[in-house]
Order: structure tokens, then sequence, then C-alpha cells
């Protein structure tokens, strides 16, 4: 078998990592921090990352901690109802969801990769098409080179370098965990360039996410987001007044690459498709590259294999980045008569409307 070096250790590398590792390939991941963790808050595994899990054997340990239910509708900041998705329909037909923190399950794929094979505190500057990666250790040289390294990704600058890069969307992104609290649903509520989503986690705990219209770089505090929100339904302001801590990042999506292979060397994840959150796919679609890349590659030859990976992956992930987009978009409408003909009309949409442009990511299967 041959060998496979992953820049970057976040979910989607750790992923290929597990995926290459189990059909006997030579790995090596190099993580720029010190330690293989994530600091983000929560994170949803819909039934398609799910099934990417279990193609790893990694599904049922996540399951077993995780259970949740999809979100069940949009609210406007007075609490009535926008859209109501079918819950239990959209498990009956597609499986479960599961809610961990997102260190969790960069923890469970960890354990899953031979400690030898991870390299923290490595910065890699450079990386060629013929598998050569210059890095902080040294040089690395491998048949094939995986670039998992996120939106802002080296490998992607360095093999791509003609490609523009990463975009502001135009709003930025909080996200925090608030202590245990009697939540009754995933919801997501709607404002005039802003929104506020609330995930129940099995431990009680609640997983919050707020997103507002703002200038890249800005940055807002707790304290003003309670301030912000204070007006807003039940039980926003509370989740917001006992937590203690919130992370915030501006979001970024990539324009659509032309292929996601050059040579040896292969993109996933965000390194790929960075997309807004609005689906809540982003480590899903992670999480079946791993599982594709290295089941193509490692049947077909790297070649082959890489061509194969792009046919397949290339479509799926920029549909979904473009239906997340749209998804997400009349949320940050701020036109007074525009948000009032949206509170007006989606109350009159089938309910499964909404559910429909979300649907087309959950049937995948490896």
């Amino acid at each position: 078998m041959g060998k496979v070096t992953i820049v970057g250790g976040g979910i989607g590398g750790l992923a290929a990592a597990v995926a290459f590792q189990q059909r006997g390939w030579r790995v090596e991941v190099l993580e720029r921090a010190p330690e293989f963790t994530d600091i983000g808050a929560g994170v949803s595994i819909q039934p398609n990352g799910l099934h990417a899990l279990d193609a790893l054997g990694l599904g049922d340990p996540l399951r077993s901690g995780g259970l949740a239910d999809p979100l069940a509708g949009i609210r406007r900041k007075n609490g009535d109802w926008l859209i109501r998705n079918d819950v239990d329909d959209l498990k009956r037909r597609f499986g479960q969801w599961a809610t961990v923190h997102r260190a969790a399950l960069v923890e469970l794929l960890r354990s899953a990769v031979d400690a030898e094979a991870l390299r923290p505190g490595t910065y890699v500057h450079v990386v060629q098409p013929d598998g050569t990666v210059l890095h902080s250790g040294g040089t690395s040289s491998a048949d094939l080179v995986v670039g998992a390294d996120g939106v802002h990704s080296v490998t992607r600058r360095s093999v791509w370098p003609h490609v523009s890069g990463a975009r502001y969307v135009g709003y930025t992104t909080w996200r925090l965990i608030a202590p245990p609290r009697p939540v009754a649903a995933s919801v997501e509520t709607w404002g005039k360039g802003e929104r506020f989503g609330q995930v129940p986690m099995p431990d009680g705990r609640v997983y919050c996410y707020l997103m507002a219209n703002a200038p890249a770089g800005s940055r807002v505090g707790l304290e003003r987001l309670r301030e912000r929100f204070a007006d807003w339904h039940d039980p926003i302001p509370a989740l917001l007044e006992t937590a203690s801590e919130v992370l915030q990042h501006d979001t970024y999506e990539l324009p659509e690459l032309e292929t996601y292979v050059t040579g040896n060397v292969a993109l996933l994840g965000d390194a790929a498709h960075a997309m807004t959150p609005n689906l809540g796919q982003g480590a899903c679609q992670a999480l079946e590259d791993a599982v594709t890349l290295a089941a193509a590659v490692d049947t077909l030859g790297v070649r082959a294999g890489l061509e194969e990976y792009d046919r397949v992956r290339r479509p799926r992930t920029q549909m979904i980045a473009r239906r997340s987009r749209q998804v997400g978009a009349p949320a940050h409408w701020t036109s007074p008569p525009l948000t009032a003909l949206r509170d007006a009309t989606l109350p009159l949409l089938p309910n499964s409307l909404f559910a429909r442009s979300a649907t087309a990511a959950y049937g995948w299967t490896p």
C-alpha cells in the first residue's frame, strides 16, 4: 500500500486518516495546532454524516452519546412560526441525527488513528503537486497529499495559486454552549439581518449559534449580544444570560473550483468547498469526502481514483453549497418591505418546502 500525507487534523483530515489507515495505507497527519482537539461549540451530524461514520465503524459510538432531532422549524423573533418541519417524517425517511461537542467528535476520530501517524505542532509551508510537503519538521513525500486544512488552505494556495481565495459572505457567526436548560426542540429564529439557533444536546446543555450582518473583522462580545437579543422570544434571552463564553468567526465561502485534484494532491472539506452553515452540512460533507476519497484511490489507484473522487464529489458539494447560500439569504434581509413579505409568505407555503431544500443531502450512502 502507499503513503498518504494529510494536511490538517480537523474532522475531515482525521476522518481521511481513519479511512486510509483501515485500508492499509501508511498515514501521516500534519496539524499546526499543538494538539488534536477543537475549541468549537456543538456540531450536528445529519444522517449522511452518520452514514459516513458508519463506513469508518464510528457511527454507533457517536449515536450512543448524541442522538438528536432535526430542525423543528423557523420562528419570528416574537415566537410565531414561519416554517415547521415534520420531524418524525424526516427521521422515518432518512434516519437519526446526532449533536455533540465538536471536541468529542474530533477525539472519537483521533482515537481511531495510530498515535505515531499524528504530528501536531507542524506548520506546512508549501505543498507540491508531486506529493512533496515542506513543513516546519522538514520534508514529507507521499503517494498522495490530502489538503484538509480549512477555508484558508495552504494546500489550495500552493497547488492552485491562481484560484480566488475565500470570500466573506456579509455576516459573522457566534457559537456558544449554554448550561443545562429544558429546551423542547432545535429551532432557528429570524429577525432582520440576524438570527438565533438553539439545539438541545443529550447532556441537557444547549448549543446556540447566532448570525448577524456585520463588516468583516468586527467583534461583539457576550454582553452586547444579550442586549441585542433581549426582546426575542423565550428562551433566547435566558440562554444568553446563562452562557459564560462565546466564540465568534466571520463566515466565508469558496467560489466553485474547477477541480478538487491536481497531480497527486486532493482537497477535501472546507479547503475544497467551504460553505455557509445554513444547512449544517460542513462537517457532514467533509466526512463524505474522506470516505469517498479513500475508497476511490485505494480501489482505482492514485490518478484514476482522484479523477473519480473529483467526478463524484465536486457536483454534489457545490450543489449543497449553493443551496445553503440560498436557504439562509432571507434571514439576512434588512429591508422592512422584504422582511414583511417574507414573514407573511413563509407560513403560507407547504411545510415540506424548506425540508425539500435540505433533504438532497440526507440520503447519501457510501
